[in-house]
């Protein structure tokens, strides 16, 4: 049988993997200087921590892989998303006893929805994601929006914007949804299913509709500032004085209420301006969340937090011009002579491995011809040459691509011989970049 990846997942091969670890690494650079922790949970949880109380999101009423574990009536559902998971292990590990608050959090990961495959939308997917527990302040909502901005501009991407939003305190949001209902009464027997079931559960995702959105009854709805309280607008109005304070430009988009009903206060999402991003152009979004804590059973405290997600980003990068591929060079490669000699071939490359350089050997006995074909596809910057009298002599080669330049040296010296070579490099390398960039004076 002709298997093949299932529709709606990928696989991430090794001419694509390097992409996906630079992201990583720059990922886990962002988050150390700004101090946050790395947590890993579960990629399935008890189906209740994501499905709380009338919940009127897409996720949770039609995207969830859900399943019954080892024939038992334990529901469990692969991860659609990651705050609540995050959250029940901030309480089940009582992290809000730690003395320094708020827990500053990151995750990468696969995340798991039951969706329409397309475009910068798969069934499995991977998220970067933030989440901040255990206090409440506008500046926290600041420093989690700078985060993710100062990661996707670090990438080079500049056709982006954040559009934000609050959606006020418990008050606030109670005024705002009697609005709606009593808005969307005379009409919301005529719009699609999906509102109707809102209209029941959660009118404001009624605002998030892509079907009905152009209907006049959405442009005419009620906006969600005409219910703040005072107290939500002062704290909406230091988050975008923030904002401003750190030159992080924005745009107030009233419309803005995201996907998931957990969502209090500040909302927001970080759009590509590009065309090439197509219908899918949020690249990260979130928001500030009150009461999903205390629905674990922890203390009363606030959280917030967003997720990125990682092939929406990559797609971003391509439409901007942005190469991520970066160097597919090798350190060394180890060139046999004869085939006789395969065993030392792989004494000198574990030797070499051990001092921390990346190398390799031919394992299929080919010609010398063959075997330097390869050093030059994989770009090694050093090939080490073994021969037969030169095993006897306890001595290998090492000729350096760039130049030709060729030395003599013993297996003993061998770590050495390559510290000094790669000096040179280095030297080179930083000469070079010197000139580009006085090229570009």
């Amino acid at each position: 049988m002709n298997y093949q990846v299932p529709r709606g997942t990928q696989d991430i091969t090794p001419q694509e993997s390097g992409k996906w670890q630079r992201l990583e690494d720059l990922i886990r650079q962002f988050c150390y200087v700004y101090n946050y922790k790395e947590i890993r949970t579960p990629i399935f949880e008890h189906t209740g921590v994501f499905k709380r109380g009338n919940d009127a999101s897409d996720m949770v009423n039609k995207e969830m892989y859900t399943f019954c574990a080892d024939n038992s009536s334990t529901s469990l559902t692969l991860r659609p998303e990651m705050t609540a998971g995050v959250v029940r292990s901030y309480v089940e590990h009582k992290l809000y006893g730690e003395p320094d608050q708020p827990a500053k959090l990151y995750y990468v990961g696969p995340m798991f929805r039951h969706e329409r495959p397309q475009k910068g939308r798969q069934r499995m997917f991977h998220q970067f994601g933030v989440e901040v527990i255990g206090a409440k302040h506008p500046l926290l909502d600041v420093e989690t929006i700078a985060l993710g901005w100062s990661f996707v501009s670090a990438l080079g991407l500049q056709d982006m914007k954040v559009l934000i939003n609050t959606l006020g305190d418990d008050a606030s949001r109670s005024a705002y949804r009697e609005a709606l209902r009593e808005h969307f009464k005379s009409s919301i027997h005529t719009m699609c299913p999906d509102c109707q079931r809102r209209y029941e559960q959660n009118p404001l995702r009624i605002l998030d509709c892509k079907i009905d959105r152009e209907r006049e009854e959405m442009k005419q709805a009620p906006q969600i500032k005409d219910y703040l309280t005072p107290e939500s607008k002062a704290y909406f109005e230091q988050v975008l004085d923030g904002l401003r304070a750190l030159s992080i430009p924005y745009e107030v988009d009233d419309t803005l209420v995201r996907g998931l009903d957990y969502y209090t206060h500040t909302v927001f999402e970080v759009v590509s301006l590009n065309r090439g991003m197509g219908a899918q152009s949020t690249v990260f979004g979130g928001g500030r969340y009150d009461g999903m804590v205390e629905y674990f059973g922890g203390p009363q405290v606030s959280g917030i937090g967003w997720a990125l997600g990682m092939e929406r980003l990559l797609i971003a990068c391509e439409a901007e011009g942005i190469d991520l591929g970066g160097s597919d060079s090798m350190d060394a490669y180890v060139l046999c002579l004869s085939p006789s000699l395969s065993l030392p071939a792989l004494q000198i490359a574990t030797q070499l491995r051990a001092a921390g350089y990346q190398c390799d050997f031919d394992y299929q006995g080919r010609s010398f011809k063959a075997q330097f074909k390869t050093v030059e596809r994989k770009k090694a910057k050093v090939a080490v040459l073994i021969g037969e009298d030169e095993m006897k002599q306890g001595k290998v080669t090492l000729k350096r691509i760039r130049d030709q330049y060729q030395i003599s040296v013993a297996q003993d010296d061998l770590i050495a011989a390559m510290d000094t070579l790669f000096e040179d490099e280095h030297e080179v390398n930083h000469h070079e970049q010197e000139m580009k960039g006085s090229d570009a004076q």
